[in-house]
């Protein structure tokens, strides 16, 4: 079944970026990052999402980084899916780690946030992972596992075909320490297994599972060879055309 999920690979910009600095990013994706065997998503700040799709080649897709549970209101600062739909965008990510403990977004929100998204039309790029601690404690799997229910929870069956699971530990964000091939493997076929029992399995075998976590052009290669290991959402990488060889992992 490894076969039949399509290679996906999410550039994650975070807080990065100026005009200049998209339009150089562009430039290597629309040149080197078009390949009919992977989906590419990108996902700028938001106030570069218009401006991205409308530059970035059309089998691209722009995701924005986050989206609020409402589709308007009071609510300073944050964006709607209606306006990310608005501005030709399709994909949002979600429970990033850095929303999850920085920003202080529990299980539940993000659960919430997921179930509006998917209603509104939009795809959704669903993160989890363990923090060092919980890791060294040997919770790694209670961690997934409760963030992933708390998705579960709020979304139907049907929905699976519009999410991307990105396992993402996150002592392995930004740090230059990736889990190995093999652990990454572990907790992707764990997952998979216990999906199979909390909601089918056929959306178990279906669903792309793909890996976050200081992911560069060194160790794609290897990460990329797992059987259940779907693809990369790529963060610093995704800046440079790093991201390339990355996109290529698998040719």
């Amino acid at each position: 079944m490894a076969s039949q999920r399509k290679f996906f690979v999410g550039g994650n910009w975070k807080m990065n970026g100026t005009k200049k600095g998209v339009d150089g990013i562009i430039d290597f994706i629309n040149k080197d990052c078009v390949d009919p065997n992977v989906e590419v998503v990108v996902a700028p700040s938001a106030i570069y999402l218009d401006y991205t799709r409308q530059k970035v080649n059309t089998s691209v897709g722009v995701a924005a980084q986050n989206c609020y549970k409402v589709g308007s209101g009071a609510f300073t600062g944050d964006n709607s899916a209606e306006m990310i739909k608005d501005v030709g965008c399709e994909w949002v990510i979600l429970g990033h780690s850095e929303r999850r403990h920085v920003f202080g977004e529990s299980d539940q929100l993000i659960g919430e946030k997921t179930q509006f998204a998917l209603k509104s039309g939009l795809k959704v790029i669903a993160c989890i992972g363990e923090k060092l601690d919980e890791r060294e404690a040997g919770n790694t799997e209670a961690v997934c596992f409760r963030q992933t229910q708390a998705i579960i929870d709020c979304i139907q069956e049907s929905d699976w075909g519009n999410i991307v699971i990105a396992y993402e530990p996150v002592w392995a964000i930004g740090t230059g320490k990736t889990a190995s091939p093999e652990q990454a493997q572990e907790v992707h076929d764990t997952l998979r297994k216990w999906l199979a029992d909390k909601v089918s399995p056929s959306v178990a075998s279906s669903v792309r599972i793909i890996y976050g976590g200081s992911v560069t052009a060194a160790n794609a290669k290897d990460l990329g060879k797992k059987p259940d290991i779907d693809g990369f959402l790529v963060g610093g990488a995704s800046l440079k055309p790093d991201f390339i060889q990355i996109v290529k992992a698998r040719a």
